[in-house]
């Protein structure tokens, strides 16, 4: 491999995730961090560490010409964004590579297509990958949403054509929730990402969220079959499984073979995220957006494939080919993430940083917990508040079910509140045992939900 030394330009448990990856590999790692993150887990975890900035975002994280000095100072010949922040900026791509430096990820091209909305519509429709019925391409003008509207039919829902994590989206049931709703919906999206474009589509509204995870050389690419996030609050996601449930093994052939086809048409290099929304009822599947990064819930990917993702992205990045056939990837048993918040589910999900005074850790086999934390560390406020993910897998949804519930009981986060309580709630919920979940299930769920455990720490064994 060409690579030497790889810099993390990203914090909390992606940033560990990505250095044990490249340490597996015998590589050198640098840690970038803010003046708030010095005590973080990264830190100690790097063979190098540089301060950028303090600890607001654009100070420090967001800011690429201190990521590119800390990489010259260091001797970095790659850099590896993780998930959020920089990682789906074509701008960052471009000046790392303009540096002279490898961006592990997709070409500064690819990134630019895809993270356009309705680029990458065009993109799915151009190599015969099914879309939601909606506008074609982004609304110039504002005046013609209602005929679009029109013909798509209500209800229609109103999303930006940059950015993600549900910012600049709002569903408009007739005529005048459209009229009110566009310009929320573009001076959200122009806050949040500078950009206040956006499209029309037709909303399903009992429709499951599932996705394809690729790996692609830049020449092929190859799909690890598919994860399961339905359970979401304000569109984002909470639990995640692969592979999907309810998915016929047609449908989980045809939408696998439809996300190889558009990461091959954009020659995709590195680990990639095809999303799709899945109408059970009627069978149908239509591509929504692609994530050029790793996810979040990866882990679920690899715990039914045995395929490291991040260290093939660092393999990719430093020239080797894909080596693998789709052959090579076979499906075995039934994985489940839960992601661990600091947040007060019983509070309006209210964050809750502070000091971990304790932590125990779940084991036992098939069980797999990937975090920043450690006894005494001190969980900062000016950041997501994600802490970790408890990720079980099974031969069957039934047994990683079980697991869980195990697995959450042992997990002792002490001197905040977690989401902990939750997820066991959820995991002895019959609808979500029986599969029975759609993108707004949880949403419904949550006013009548009781959550149990201590008001510190994990669910009460």
């Amino acid at each position: 491999m060409a690579l030497r030394k790889i810099l993390v330009a990203n914090r909390g448990e992606i940033a560990v995730r990505i250095i044990r990856a490249a340490q597996d590999l015998g590589l050198a790692t640098v840690q970038v961090y803010s003046k708030a993150d010095a005590d973080m887990l990264a830190v100690r975890l790097a063979d190098e560490a540089v301060e950028i900035g303090p600890a607001h975002p654009v100070k420090s994280y967001l800011k690429i010409d201190a990521i590119l000095q800390a990489a010259r100072d260091t001797g970095a010949d790659a850099i590896h964004p993780g998930y959020g922040f920089l990682a789906e900026n074509a701008g960052f791509a471009e000046a790392v590579e303009a540096a002279g430096l490898v961006f592990i990820g997709p070409t500064p091209e690819t990134i630019r297509t895809m993270g356009d909305k309705a680029a990458a519509r065009a993109s799915a429709q151009a190599a015969g990958v099914p879309v939601v019925p909606g506008s074609d391409g982004v609304i110039s003008d504002l005046a013609t949403a209602p005929a679009l509207a029109e013909a798509i039919g209500y209800p229609v829902m109103i999303k930006a054509a940059a950015g993600g994590g549900g910012r600049g989206i709002r569903v408009a049931q007739d005529a005048d929730e459209l009229a009110t709703l566009l310009p929320q919906a573009s001076q959200e999206a122009r806050s949040a990402f500078g950009d206040g474009s956006l499209y029309l589509e037709r909303f399903v509204p009992r429709a499951r969220h599932v996705e394809v995870q690729v790996l692609g050389d830049g020449r092929t690419a190859v799909h690890l079959y598919e994860r399961e996030c339905s359970l979401q609050r304000r569109r984002q996601k909470v639990w995640e499984e692969a592979p999907a449930r309810a998915l016929p093994n047609d449908v989980r052939a045809a939408l696998c073979a439809s996300a190889v086809r558009l990461a091959e048409a954009c020659h995709y290099r590195g680990a990639g995220t095809l999303e799709y929304l899945y109408d059970d009822a009627s069978g149908e599947f239509f591509f929504i957006e692609m994530n050029t990064r790793i996810q979040v819930e990866h882990p679920v990917t690899e715990m039914v494939t045995g395929i490291d993702l991040v260290r093939a992205m660092i393999r990719i990045a430093g020239g080797e080919p894909l080596g693998l056939k789709q052959s090579d990837i076979v499906l075995r048993g039934h994985a489940i993430e839960v992601r661990i918040n600091a947040e007060d589910a019983a509070r309006d999900f209210m964050p809750n940083p502070g000091t971990v005074s304790g932590l125990t850790v779940p084991g036992g086999f098939g069980v797999r917990f990937d975090t920043m934390l450690y006894t005494g560390y001190t969980v900062p406020p000016f950041y997501d508040s994600l802490l970790g993910k408890l990720i079980v897998w099974d031969d069957t949804r039934e047994g990683a079910l079980l697991r869980l519930r195990r697995a959450l009981a042992e997990l002792q986060v002490e001197g905040l509140k977690t989401t902990v309580p939750l997820h066991m709630a959820l995991a002895r919920d019959p609808d979500v045992a029986a599969g029975r979940v759609h993108t707004r299930w949880l949403e419904g769920w949550l006013p009548t939900a009781s959550f149990e455990g201590p008001s510190q720490g994990g669910a009460a064994p």
